[in-house]
């Protein structure tokens, strides 16, 4: 764990970073939810430290979304923006609706499990499109257009309420 733990926390910080301002989770608190999770989990077959962090932000993401439904139910709404999903756009630039884009990533998992996979990987765990391309076994330019084609899917789908 010791050997992981600054990269789990990179992970955090970029999950929190489009968050609201006074969010209750810390990068710290996602980190070891998130490893009370994977700790959990009987049967993984841990392939690389690709794998291992892909994984890991998945569970973070989940995590958010879960207390995000907790906090909307709290609060019935808030005052969430939408995201860009711009291929420059950061994270931290805008306040993030989780529930929007779990919602939307949900149907973009039933259309193609590769992109929700491939925009978890780039989006919520930071992986380049080299890393992402080898934990999803594609190619660079693959994982590239798949980015790209899950990113304007996405953002449709967010806006609109309705996918492509």
């Amino acid at each position: 764990m010791p050997l992981v733990y600054d990269e789990l926390r990179r992970i955090a910080r970029r999950c929190l970073a489009g968050q609201r301002g006074n969010h209750t989770l810390q990068p710290t608190a996602l980190v070891h939810e998130a490893y009370l999770r994977l700790a959990r989990r009987d049967s993984v077959d841990w392939q690389d430290r690709i794998h291992f962090f892909a994984l890991s932000a998945q569970i973070m993401r989940q995590i958010l979304v879960d207390h995000a439904r907790k906090h909307s139910a709290a609060k019935r709404g808030g005052n969430t923006v939408m995201l860009p999903l711009d291929e420059n756009s950061s994270v931290a630039q805008k306040s993030l609706d989780l529930l929007a884009l779990d919602d939307a990533m949900k149907r973009l998992a039933d259309l193609d499990p590769r992109q929700c996979q491939i925009v978890e990987l780039r989006f919520f765990g930071g992986l380049s499109i080299e890393e992402t391309a080898k934990a999803v076994k594609v190619s660079p330019a693959t994982a590239k257009r798949e980015w790209a084609t899950a990113r304007l899917w996405l953002r449709h789908a967010m806006t609109s309420g309705t996918e492509l």
